[in-house]
């Protein structure tokens, strides 16, 4: 049985905009990650996916719940006791322009790991940098370099190797293909793959794009306004969809023979809910085509359906 590394236990970020009135990004939920795996999070803009891979990190405190990192709770640890912990978990961010300080040298953004934790210095420094520079597929001479004179996706592969840089065990990949071009895409998505296998990463990796979260992930979760919708193998989850609001998800995917598509497309009405002041019962009712009388006054129950595939809905 492969050994869990993350598990989220009924985890809550809520965001106070006024006295009883907080946009709730990510509630009330659970799901586990395990060694070694790619984990897709997929779901429409707003639903909550990069707050709770922020939470998961540390750059945002939970506002309830509970996240446990290789058997140790975290959310109950002190600030000297997280920050041990935070340098196993890193981020790669969405936008590879704005997450690089455009003032600083591309090998001082490399090492900013490596200056806080005081791992390197001197001509040990210099030479991880080097190191992370080819491990991405760049050369040592851009560490003297700003990132204004890197295309994307050379940006990207510099973000890759600033979270590499203190030997990370879990890294969060936030929609990190999203700003660059097609051509690109396939280029980190291999170069990221390369990294997982070679220094044992575990991912939990957040995109939009459901043919790509496919082909890489191992297991995919279904996020809509702050809960999960659905969660199982990636295999499963194209080809059983359980949840409604996946089935209408992968009905969008562009088919390469439409004349051919076994896919009929689902549209739903409307648009998605205010987080401030979100449905009775489920989340998803104003919209699904198959709502009940009960999913107005009583959530579904987030339950395992078949093995391992996990669904939150009164169809089940």
């Amino acid at each position: 049985m492969t050994e869990q590394l993350v598990e989220v236990q009924d985890l809550k970020k809520y965001f106070p905009i006024k006295k009883d009135l907080s946009v709730k990004s990510v509630d009330n939920i659970s799901f586990t990650v395990k060694k070694g795996e790619t984990f897709g999070l997929v779901g429409e803009s707003g639903s909550g996916k990069s707050t709770l891979g922020k939470t998961l990190v540390g750059l945002q405190q939970p506002t309830g719940g509970n996240i446990i990192y290789n058997g140790l709770d975290v959310t109950k640890f002190n600030k000297e006791m997280k920050r041990k912990v935070n340098k196993e978990m890193q981020i790669i961010f969405q936008d590879p322009h704005a997450s690089l300080n455009p003032r600083m040298r591309v090998g001082d953004i490399i090492a900013e790991g490596l200056d806080a934790y005081k791992l390197l210095k001197g001509k040990e420094r210099t030479n991880r940098i080097y190191q992370l520079l080819e491990r991405v597929g760049l050369r040592p001479e851009h560490a003297k370099r700003y990132p204004h004179e890197f295309s994307g996706g050379q940006r990207q592969r510099i973000g890759i190797a600033r979270a590499l840089a203190v030997e990370p065990k879990f890294i969060v990949a936030d929609e990190p293909i999203s700003a660059l071009d097609v051509s690109i895409q396939a280029q980190v998505i291999n170069l990221m793959e390369d990294l997982k296998k070679s220094e044992g990463l575990t991912y939990l990796f957040i995109a939009h794009d459901l043919g790509m979260v496919k082909h890489i992930s191992d297991r995919i979760g279904v996020m809509y306004l702050g809960k999960m919708m659905e969660l199982s193998s990636s295999n499963d989850m194209f080809n059983r969809p359980l949840h409604p609001y996946t089935q209408a998800l992968l009905s969008a995917i562009p088919q390469a023979n439409p004349r051919t598509a076994k896919r009929d497309r689902i549209v739903l009405a409307g648009d998605p809910p205010s987080p401030t002041n979100p449905p009775s019962g489920c989340r998803f009712r104003t919209r699904c085509p198959h709502a009940m009388e009960i999913c107005s006054h009583q959530e579904p129950q987030w339950k395992e359906v078949e093995h391992d595939h996990w669904t939150a809905c009164h169809l089940y």
